[in-house]
C-alpha cells in the first residue's frame, strides 16, 4: 500500500523522494530536519506533498482539472517547456510537480501543474480521461483508488 504522503528531501541543492523501501538498509530516515542515511546524520530541508496520487484537483487560475498520477519533487521539464509560461505566472521550480490526467470542456490531456496552482477539487465528479480506467479504481470522497499493477 501507498503511503498517503510522500516526504521531499532537501540535500546539496538538490531534491530527492524520501520514500522507505521495507528490507532495505539505503533508505533514509527523516528526524525533524535532519536525516540518517547508514548511520550518518546529515542537516535537511524537508517538505510533505501537499496532494495525493490518485487524488482530484484543480487548477488555481486555469479552468481544468485532473486526477494526479505521478508526483515530481521538483520541477523536471525542459527549460523551454517553463521559458513557455508567461513570466507573471511561471512558477517557483523547488517545489512539488504533477503529473495530471486533466480534462476541459473541450478535451483531455496530460496536464504537469505546480503544487502552489493546485487546489483540492470539491465537486465530487468523475474525471472522464480515458486514462482513469487504466491506472485507478473507484472514485471515493475526492480520491481515486490506484489500481495494484501500478503500485511500487
Amino acid at each position: 500500500m501507498l503511503p498517503t504522503y510522500a516526504r521531499f528531501i532537501l540535500p546539496c541543492n538538490t531534491l530527492e523522494l524520501c520514500l522507505p523501501i521495507r528490507g532495505s538498509e539505503d533508505f533514509l530516515v527523516a528526524v525533524g530536519n535532519e536525516v540518517e542515511s547508514r548511520g550518518e546524520l546529515v542537516r535537511m530541508r524537508s517538505w510533505l506533498a501537499k496532494f495525493n496520487i490518485g487524488q482530484v484537483v484543480r487548477h488555481r487560475i486555469f479552468p481544468f482539472r485532473g486526477v494526479i498520477f505521478d508526483v515530481d519533487p521538483a520541477f523536471d521539464n525542459s527549460e523551454e517547456w517553463w521559458l513557455s509560461i508567461p513570466e507573471n505566472l511561471r512558477p517557483r521550480k523547488d517545489q512539488p510537480f504533477y503529473h495530471l490526467l486533466a480534462e476541459n470542456e473541450e478535451t483531455d490531456y496530460i496536464a504537469y501543474v505546480s503544487e502552489q496552482n493546485l487546489l483540492p477539487d470539491d465537486t465530487g465528479k468523475p474525471i472522464h480521461h480515458p486514462q482513469v480506467k487504466e491506472m485507478f479504481g473507484k472514485l471515493d470522497n475526492g480520491t481515486y483508488e490506484l489500481l495494484h499493477e501500478h503500485t511500487h
